[in-house]
């Protein structure tokens, strides 16, 4: 790591007067800050007074203005509001951080930082970065605390269009507020206006909101530590206003096949925490152009880092997946299905191609029980682990959330000592301290007994993959499972939008690698034998450009078998890379995104329904001639979405001209 640190500690003067008291008892001078990025580009004016209030731009562009910052306390402080100024510092900071299994292997991380100090025992501290602003609180008090709410709020100062991921929730009977702090976090966007947004639903994050001058701005969180994430609704005027889930006071376990645990009767706090401590993030990652968006390292550089000191034993890699595909097999001599039978077929398949796991989704544990140690008499699972072992291939298990749970150290360490190398882990359905508790518990046992972990069923990634590197995956999107139920499924819209959106979060368990692919009018939910929306370059094209470690292979082995072609290209594609270089998009039509490991680039490129000829500068990669390897779509793909072919040439001018059919995609592999 290269580092370097300047501090100042500077106790500030009043820079400028808003409110000077003018003899009227009980208004406070009002103290000004400024913070600016490294590239001068970005501005936060801090307002402390009254009341803390912090405006943002980018050049001559409002992000966003006099925006309200305070957090409430259960004995009735209120951190923000009439606050006394102590000691002001300035940090700044020029780093490159060493990630594990990301996109990249070196993070820049260069911000300017001001720390504000309250009399009273907390502070606010704001950083400012070439990409983008984060704040967060620190309390240093003697006791624990409780905290009422967080009120984290964006102005904005014009109706602008906005990508909104609302939480998918019926009205019943009772407050439906409450109501939506169950929910799966699988969204796709509604697109509109801030004015014409639902003031009775709330929306989880990421959430893009479109500027002036093609700019863009994406609310997310980082650092989400024993504390709930936060949600966003309709405020006064074009502003947003935050929502905590509220502390669950009576559990019961029930829900989905009764591995989950639901919240009966809330609290009407939202945590209760160590008093000294940091809070999460608040952030907003800012872009000048769209392709900017899918290369933000925003929320892993505001992350925790790792405590995991040795991660040599986490081996991230392809998984063979059985549920998505319904263990739909065939030509083989027993009955197809949750049985050692159908898994070494899997395993066997694995072996051959060189895939590294194969999991054992729903169904391998006995329903209903939420016990994993319950199994099946259909599942030997220590003579499938042998199996697996003998071909180099690993077993993962999938387990609901309070199955695992109620006896996580047992469970871990039990099958680590089987041989199982790690856990899925669903339907955790909810992110209020207790549950955001979960995560950290998960990850934190999980990597003691040397297992990693696929959070399904999840909240977006708030770094936890940093801090916790044997956590790979996590879902917190509309993924192609999807397209097994919903007949009026918008895949490939969405699927352009996500690198845009849901991607500055984090990695993705998408579950991609479909070999039934549909036009748009051939389109059908199938439960039994699903299909995929796009074509089959598309399909391809997303081990590209999605993120994901830990990535599925979510068609039957038999289907890939008849694809060997395909096959061949996913069990080669990396899922952790040395280098990530976003080349072209716009949000919602189409994305090339170019992903390199070793001297190798994968290119990657996905468009909606529209047909679409892009350019894709290597000279952008310092690639300057080459020989190339592409997977394009066929002449016939508009009516045949599984048509496609492979084309070798040599590149001599740095440019390579790209053909997507509608719904299309293709890749590009460069040796260099």
């Amino acid at each position: 790591m290269k580092r370097l640190v300047l501090l100042v500690t500077i106790v500030f003067g009043i820079i400028g007067m808003i409110n000077g008291n003018n003899g009227i008892k009980g208004i406070k001078e009002t103290r000004e800050f400024e913070l600016k990025s490294p590239d001068r580009m970005i501005t936060i004016n801090i307002s402390v007074g009254n009341k803390v209030k912090y405006s943002v731009r980018h050049g001559n562009t409002m992000i966003i203005k006099g925006s309200e910052i305070s957090m409430e306390l259960g004995d009735g402080h209120v951190l923000g509001v009439g606050g006394t100024v102590g000691k002001v510092a300035t940090n700044a900071v020029d780093e490159v951080l060493q990630a594990d299994f990301y996109k990249k292997k070196e993070v820049k991380n260069n911000y300017n930082e001001l720390i504000i100090n309250f009399k009273g025992n907390y502070s606010l501290t704001f950083r400012a970065f070439d990409d983008g602003v984060a704040y967060r609180f620190s309390t240093s008090f003697k006791k624990p605390i409780i905290v009422k709410k967080e009120n984290v709020n964006y102005c904005f100062d014009n109706d602008y269009l906005a990508y909104i991921p609302y939480v998918n929730a019926r009205k019943g009977d009772g407050d439906f507020l409450t109501q939506q702090f169950f929910t799966s976090f699988e969204s796709q966007y509604t697109i509109d206006s801030i004015s014409k947004m639902d003031v009775e639903r709330i929306a989880f994050t990421p959430l893009l909101i479109c500027l002036k001058d093609g700019k863009k701005a994406v609310i997310v969180e980082s650092d989400l530590e024993d504390f709930p994430g936060t949600f966003f609704r309709k405020g006064d005027g074009n502003s947003l206003i935050s929502v905590q889930s509220t502390y669950p006071k009576v559990e019961e376990q029930g829900g989905h096949n009764m591995l989950q645990m639901v919240v009966n009767e809330r609290e009407n706090f939202v945590a209760k925490v160590k008093g000294k401590r940091d809070f999460p993030w608040r952030a907003i990652v800012i872009s000048e152009n769209d392709a900017e968006l899918m290369n933000s390292d925003m929320v892993y550089k505001l992350a925790s880092p790792s405590r995991v000191e040795d991660v040599s034993w986490i081996q991230p890699g392809k998984v063979a997946w059985d549920w998505w595909n319904n263990w739909n097999i065939w030509g083989v001599d027993f009955k197809a299905g949750i049985n050692n039978e159908t898994y070494k077929y899997y395993i066997d398949f694995a072996s051959k191609n060189g895939i590294e796991y194969v999991i054992l989704d729903e169904g391998w544990a006995v329903n209903k029980q939420a016990d994993l140690f319950q199994v099946v008499p259909e599942i030997n699972l220590e003579e499938l682990v042998e199996y697996g072992k003998e071909r180099n291939v690993g077993l993962v298990l999938w387990a609901g959330y309070y199955a695992i749970d109620r006896d996580m150290e047992h469970v871990c360490k039990h099958y680590s000592e089987m041989g199982i190398k790690g856990f899925k882990v669903d339907f955790m359905d909810r992110d209020d301290q207790k549950v955001v508790d979960f995560y950290y518990r998960m990850a934190a046992m999980a990597a003691k007994y040397h297992l990693f972990v696929d959070f399904h069923g999840a909240y977006k990634p708030t770094g936890l993959s940093r801090t916790y590197p044997n956590v790979l995956n996590f879902e917190g999107a509309y993924g192609l499972e999807q397209s097994k139920w919903d007949s009026e499924l918008h895949q490939v819209d969405y699927e352009c939008m996500i690198p845009y959106i849901r991607m500055v979060a984090g990695n993705l368990d998408y579950t991609q690698g479909a070999m039934d692919n549909a036009t748009k009018s051939h389109f059908r939910a199938i439960y039994t034998n699903p299909m995929s929306q796009g074509t089959r370059c598309r399909q391809l094209a997303e081990y590209v450009i999605f993120e994901s470690p830990f990535n599925m292979m979510c068609d039957s082995p038999t289907k890939y078998m008849q694809n060997q072609e395909c096959v061949d290209f996913i069990s080669e594609v990396p899922t952790v890379w040395d280098e990530t270089v976003a080349l072209d998009g716009k949000l919602g039509e189409y994305a090339v995104i170019a992903r390199r490991k070793g001297d190798t680039w994968y290119i990657g490129a996905i468009t909606n329904w529209d047909q679409r000829t892009v350019e894709v500068d290597l000279s952008k990669l310092g690639i300057s001639k080459s020989s190339v390897i592409m997977y394009q779509d066929g002449i016939n793909a508009n009516r045949n979405a599984e048509d496609y072919q492979i084309i070798k040439k040599d590149i001599k001018d740095n440019r390579i001209v790209v053909e997507m059919k509608s719904g299309g995609g293709a890749v590009i592999i460069v040796t260099s």
